[in-house]
């Protein structure tokens, strides 16, 4: 077997059917598009969520709510995993070099601490935002905690 006689297995492929090619054919005529109406003519195309002249659904569901467009997202980073963390590593700085390298968030991520789980090791962190209870239960162990 070579490149040259590969062919597809025996009645895997048909021929398409060849409309508009005359009378004789069967497809001539109308070629299978029915008489007159948009949809006989050539150059159709339906417009996305056209339903017939019936109001489309997108029309028909009523709109709510909104979206801020100042919203700013931080991805959340608790206590706990930056205890995990410390634990593993034996880093007592944290800042978002460590976050990064460490598969924690991603260069282009504004971080945030949360206040979930226990610290135990002083630890000097350096991120975007902290939570009040992540911020207290750094600076009580006599770590800082300094905003970028």
């Amino acid at each position: 077997m070579n490149l040259s006689n590969l062919k597809p297995a025996e009645g895997s492929t048909k021929n398409r059917k060849r409309i508009g090619r005359g009378q004789g054919s069967g497809r001539g005529g109308t070629s299978t598009r029915g008489h007159k109406g948009a949809k006989s003519r050539s150059g159709y195309s339906s417009k996305v969520g056209f339903e017939g002249g019936q109001m489309p659904l997108q029309r028909r569901t009523p709109k709510v709510g909104f979206k801020n467009i100042n919203r700013v997202e931080y991805r959340g980073i608790n206590l706990d995993v930056l205890q995990a963390l410390s634990d593993k590593s034996k880093i007592n700085t944290i800042d978002m070099s460590v976050l990064v390298g460490n598969g924690l968030a991603s260069k282009n991520d504004l971080i945030k601490i949360l206040g979930r789980g226990e610290l135990k090791t002083k630890l000097d962190v350096t991120v975007h935002a902290f939570s009040a209870t992540a911020k207290a239960a750094i600076e009580n162990l006599g770590g800082t905690a300094k905003t970028l």
